[in-house]
């Protein structure tokens, strides 16, 4: 079994294994040299040529022990019917948002997940073996507030306003990414992925009582059917923000390892999740931007911190596109080197 795929299913050893989250992507030449010849972010996503390639390219550079699937969580509501687009500078826009359309007008385009599938499948042919093979989506309460405000947000405004009003019209957006999710999850491991993670990017915007609505529960329901499609798949879940509502999350949703980000103290965190948890993370991106002996500090404190239970060296959030080449060649080494 892959080192990292058996770290997820909760076996610990000496060597630490090592993926960065958006580790394809802006921060390399090479992508940027493609991404040049072949066009726009979204273009590159329904290449499924250019996907797979633009996926093993830090395998090759870094030699990381998972490739992380190239695409973006916007594709499951771009399959469900809004259109989607990256504006230079601004960012991604979905339309009609769902604080000014009503969720049953949108005409669903399923085959839009279809080139997603065929890159997992490509990935696969070009991996090694001893690397895993990594697909995602995000979560349900991140994807719906997208959905609702048409763009991201500070602190996720309208959608929160929508739960608060109509609770009934935010449970039928969430229920109906949920099913989405579901079947693109499992079509992905379907063509050869070995894990998944959910992305929850804007989980920590919510009140406790809300975080447990609208990010445990649906997240819960999402693991429970995936298990039962997908046997033994592990499921990573990174709800960012989560702060001390991590260890419940950990508890109720049912996820085999639990991504954290860089706000989360790496001894609090193996103090109040349950024994035998995989945790994934931490480093800050900016400090990895940054470089340097605080950076190998950092690294050392972290896998001291998560030394007794089964730890992925990660990030805390995606790698910042400005990341020199070297600093990350650092890290890789530092991890590498570690033994705990």
């Amino acid at each position: 079994m892959p080192f990292l795929l058996d770290t997820l299913a909760g076996r610990r050893a000496d060597r630490v294994p090592l993926w960065l989250m958006r580790q394809a992507g802006r921060y390399l030449p090479e992508y940027r040299a493609l991404r040049a010849e072949k066009g726009g972010f979204l273009a590159l996503v329904y290449d499924s040529a250019a996907a797979a390639e633009i996926t093993v390219q830090p395998i090759r550079r870094f030699g990381f022990d998972g490739a992380i699937l190239f695409s973006d969580i916007l594709i499951v509501p771009h399959a469900m019917g809004q259109d989607l687009a990256f504006l230079a500078g601004e960012g991604p826009r979905l339309s009609p948002r769902l604080a000014d359309a009503a969720l049953d007008a949108l005409q669903a385009v399923p085959e839009r997940l279809s080139p997603i599938y065929d890159t997992v499948a490509r990935v696969r042919a070009m991996l090694a073996p001893d690397t895993t093979l990594l697909g995602f989506a995000g979560s349900p309460w991140t994807v719906a507030t997208y959905m609702i405000a048409g763009e991201g947000s500070r602190d996720q405004h309208e959608a929160r306003v929508l739960a608060y009003r109509d609770p009934g019209a935010m449970s039928a957006i969430i229920a109906a990414v949920e099913a989405v999710t579901l079947d693109y999850l499992a079509g992905q491991i379907a063509a050869g992925a070995q894990a998944v993670q959910l992305f929850d990017s804007w989980a920590g915007s919510l009140a406790p009582a809300e975080f447990e609505r609208w990010v445990i529960a649906p997240t819960a329901r999402l693991v429970a059917a995936l298990a039962e499609r997908c046997p033994g798949v592990p499921v990573i879940g990174f709800p960012k923000g989560a702060g001390a509502k991590l260890p419940a999350y950990v508890r109720e949703t049912g996820v085999r390892a639990v991504g954290v980000d860089e706000t989360h103290d790496p001894v609090w965190v193996d103090a109040n999740l349950p024994d035998g948890v995989c945790v994934q993370g931490n480093l800050d991106p900016l400090l990895l931007l940054s470089g340097g002996e605080e950076q190998d500090r950092a690294a050392e404190r972290i896998l001291a911190a998560f030394a007794g239970r089964p730890h992925v060296f990660n990030l805390g959030h995606g790698i910042d596109r400005r990341t020199p080449i070297a600093h990350v060649e650092r890290l890789v080494a530092k991890v590498r080197a570690w033994r705990g």
